[in-house]
């Protein structure tokens, strides 16, 4: 098996703060980041690896069962055919995972391009354009300044992403394991079996 989703899951969660993840349930979470990472998936430009190859699986299994890196969206409890004096419950576990194994320069240019999805919902969501009131105790906020401060924000996610990306095409990983640059492919016009 390739990558977890849920490995991408976590890198970008570590890049946002949205209280709307604590509201959700676990199944409509799990949703909505796999929404957010299958619409990130086109903006990843010259991937090395096949991105539209993956496989969406949630499972029920026994919670003893549970692998690291799956997602336990929820524990099943009293079905029908279960034993009454079974302690082990079932649950459901995202696994939902690509093809091929992902490189952590890949996972982080997912993770930022889901990251620019998120911001460009923020950025069309109806509550930008309704006046903001709070408290006594706090001053009415200014949607226009909110909306500038997210499309800045958007834009920064936007550059990163694209800086990652050219980053990523410009440099590969030698037989010791070092990063270096692919420049001399361009120097030397071959590439592969095909010449430049």
């Amino acid at each position: 098996m390739g990558t977890q989703f849920t490995d991408i899951y976590n890198r970008f969660l570590g890049k946002i703060t949205d209280d709307m993840y604590m509201e959700l349930t676990p199944e409509d979470t799990i949703r909505d980041l796999r929404s957010l990472l299958i619409d990130a998936i086109p903006g990843f430009e010259f991937p090395r690896k096949r991105l539209d190859d993956y496989s969406i699986e949630t499972l029920v299994i026994r919670e003893d069962l549970v692998q690291e890196g799956d997602f336990v969206i929820g524990v099943v409890w009293n079905t029908p055919d279960e034993e009454e004096d079974e302690e082990i419950p079932d649950v459901y576990v995202e696994r939902s995972h690509f093809d091929a194994d992902l490189t952590s320069e890949e996972i982080n240019i997912l993770a930022l391009l889901m990251m620019c999805a998120w911001l460009q919902r923020q950025v069309t969501s109806i509550e930008n354009t309704r006046m903001k009131y709070s408290g006594s105790d706090f001053k009415m906020t200014s949607q226009a300044n909110h909306l500038a401060k997210l499309l800045n924000l958007l834009t920064e996610c936007q550059r990163q992403s694209f800086h990652m990306q050219r980053l990523y095409k410009r440099r590969r990983t030698n037989d010791e394991g070092y990063i270096e640059s692919n420049w001399d492919v361009f120097r030397n016009g071959i590439y592969g079996d095909y010449k430049i």
